[in-house]
């Protein structure tokens, strides 16, 4: 999944966010980590399901990220789920400050990318979805898989 063009190669994404959030708005912030989780970025061992982002003291930071230590990384490795600082303009900060405050909206990260040999995280002002909100999602997909079955079962099988 590399886009050659923008120089963006996906690490990890967060597909539970998608399905338990709706995205209102997305940012880009650069992410402050260690060589050694860097390291072990490059190799993929990144979760993102249960993590979420807050804003304390005017700083973003992302909490329940989970990078695995490197395994070469003897004393220089880092706990694995300590609280990243994420670095984004002052005046970002704070309207997403505003926005999750007020409105009682949450950040959550949606992806984590390089962009020019730099890790970036992919952040979404979302909104939580209802459980039949979540439903009526899972029906859409059911009946688009029952549309197109049924087409390629007639012999329409460009669809």
């Amino acid at each position: 999944m590399a886009d050659t063009k923008s120089g963006t190669k996906l690490i990890a994404p967060n597909k539970k966010a998608r399905h338990d959030y709706f995205v209102m708005e997305t940012y880009e912030a650069g992410i402050e980590l260690f060589g050694t989780e860097v390291k072990s970025i490059r190799r993929g061992q990144v979760n993102l399901k249960d993590s979420y982002c807050f804003v304390e003291k005017g700083e973003l930071f992302v909490s329940g990220m989970h990078i695995s230590p490197y395994e070469q990384g003897n004393i220089f490795n880092k706990d694995p789920m300590r609280i990243r600082r994420l670095l984004m303009h002052k005046k970002e900060i704070n309207k997403l400050l505003g926005l999750v405050t007020q409105q009682g909206l949450t950040l959550v990260p949606l992806s984590m990318y390089f962009r020019s040999s730099r890790v970036k995280l992919e952040i979404g002002l979302c909104k939580g979805k209802k459980l039949y909100d979540k439903r009526d999602t899972e029906a859409k997909k059911q009946a688009g898989r029952d549309i197109e079955r049924a087409m390629k079962s007639r012999g329409h099988d460009d669809y």
